[in-house]
């Protein structure tokens, strides 16, 4: 029985059906029962031939002294590679100074590091992206957010300017 003509659920699927049999040729039926939200989307984007948006990165510098960045995606702890801050002429520099850039270009542990990260993020990207993400915080932690993660952080965003969008941001030089 009806009640104060609310319909149930059956009687408005039929009455959907019945208002759309005017627009039915032109439609194109998904059927959606064993979809994923994000495979929807995605198979809605291919019909309509809407390329994705480009993934946008945002590289981030920070000190663990101060807290990790809230809306970090994913932290990289740069702290075990060598620091220029023990180094009196590079202390009151920054990681985008050339005094600093070059020392921590001839250290081979930076080196290495900024190259796994680099690489972990050449392979995970595309995935993050074919989850229909549009953005993508990747977080770069030292001691005091000075020196090693505000290079490493320019040097990613530098490397990564070729493959999408991105922005740079230094919480402790900011």
């Amino acid at each position: 029985e009806k009640l104060n003509n609310i319909l149930t659920l059956t009687e408005c699927i039929q009455k959907e059906r019945k208002l759309l049999e005017k627009i039915e040729e032109i439609g194109q039926m998904i059927d959606t029962s064993e979809l994923s939200s994000n495979q929807l989307r995605k198979w809605i984007k291919e019909f309509i031939q809407k390329k994705m948006a480009p993934l946008s990165l945002v590289f981030e510098s920070f000190a663990f002294k101060n807290s990790l960045p809230l809306d970090a995606d994913l932290v990289f702890d740069v702290r075990i590679l060598t620091n220029p801050y023990y180094d009196k002429k590079l202390r009151p520099k920054n990681g985008k100074d050339e005094e600093v850039i070059i020392f921590l270009n001839n250290q081979s542990d930076v080196s290495d590091m900024y190259k796994d990260i680099s690489n972990f993020l050449d392979k995970w990207l595309p995935s993050f992206h074919m989850n229909n993400r549009s953005y993508l915080t990747i977080a770069i932690g030292c001691t005091g957010g000075q020196h090693r993660s505000v290079y490493i952080v320019e040097k990613l965003a530098t490397s990564f300017r070729k493959k999408a969008s991105v922005i740079v941001r230094h919480r402790e030089l900011d």
